[in-house]
């Protein structure tokens, strides 16, 4: 959410301050100064610049498939945020689609996780949300803009989104412009860094799965139903967008802060809320469908949209990454 002018202004001073204790952060790491640790295996950073949802979730998936297509052995390294104990919404999320192939390392401090499971001849380790973890070294640093989100008016926190100055992208091999369907992506915030690689990747339904029914049916496609959405993710806007683009009749809609875990009170606020607009159906993301107990389900159905990243020049990407993979350490190529 985009915070009033008069707002952004009392606190553009402590933006400077959070600003230049991040530059020097990211300097005395790049001097030395503070050491980094490294892993046996290659380490793949999927990251952003911004707080909100940029879609790391869907490209930590996306890469986890590629490398095991090829045989290699995968673990990914994750804070586990807003989670509890071991685990939170996008570790289940990554779970669920990864099926037992990947080994998971989750907590604050993603080196130790690292380290517990690097004997177990871990090929690649992909990092995510892993651009300001600056502890851990990494091969290939993947930055992720949401190309719906530009960048050129942003300021730093707490006056706005960014985790630390736009200089930092000097830092990326890979920019990848996510929801680029929705928006032209926004390559001219970073035209300074000609260094960087830049592609774009779109959102693709697969289908919607009942919140109730197990992983193993089918996925369905919803009809000319009205539905009414709700969601609690970095980007509402995203999905609302989704939804429009995939022609659903949205009916009502309602947002919730990110990683928002739903009471059984909520859920029977929005069913009267669909209801009262003529609804048939609730529906919500994935990562949702995992803060929303089952045992709290209304009698309305609830779909979760179930989606796939797709980057149209996927072989010059892969190509590209294998190529840094080569010249960083060679373990991964």
């Amino acid at each position: 959410m985009k915070l009033p002018r008069a707002l952004q202004i009392a606190l553009w001073p402590l933006s400077l301050i959070y600003g230049a204790a991040m530059r020097l952060r990211a300097w005395l790491y790049a001097n030395g100064w503070l050491k980094q640790e490294e892993l046996k295996g290659a380490v793949i950073s999927v990251g952003n610049l911004t707080v909100g949802g940029t879609g790391k979730t869907p490209m930590v998936i996306w890469l986890a498939d590629k490398f095991l297509a090829e045989g290699k052995s995968v673990a990914i390294l994750s804070r586990g945020y807003r989670g509890f104990g071991s685990t939170s919404d996008e570790i289940e999320l990554m779970k669920r689609h990864l099926c037992g192939r990947v080994q998971f390392g989750v907590g604050r401090d993603r080196v130790a996780e690292g380290r517990k499971i690097e004997s177990e001849d871990i090929d690649l380790f992909l990092l995510d949300d892993g651009f300001q973890h600056l502890q851990l070294a990494r091969d290939v640093d993947i930055v992720l803009v949401d190309a719906t989100r530009p960048l050129d008016k942003e300021l730093v926190l707490p006056a706005g989104r960014f985790r630390e100055p736009r200089t930092a992208l000097e830092r990326a091999h890979m920019v990848v412009f996510t929801r680029s369907e929705q928006a032209k992506p926004q390559v001219e915030a970073i035209e300074r860094f000609p260094a960087i690689a830049r592609y774009s990747s779109t959102t693709k339904l697969l289908g919607f799965r009942r919140h109730s029914e197990p992983d193993a049916e089918p996925l369905r496609q919803l009809g000319p139903e009205p539905v009414f959405a709700f969601c609690g993710i970095g980007n509402p806007e995203a999905f609302w967008g989704d939804l429009a683009r995939w022609g659903l009749k949205v009916v009502g809609r309602k947002a919730f802060r990110d990683h928002h875990r739903y009471t059984r009170r909520e859920i029977q606020a929005l069913e009267r809320e669909a209801e009262s607009g003529g609804a048939r159906t609730l529906v919500t993301t994935e990562k949702d469908a995992e803060n929303l107990d089952v045992t709290f389900l209304p009698r309305m159905p609830v779909h979760a949209a179930v989606i796939a990243l797709e980057i149209p020049e996927e072989a010059r990407f892969l190509r590209e990454l294998q190529e840094r993979l080569k010249v960083r350490r060679g373990v991964a190529a």
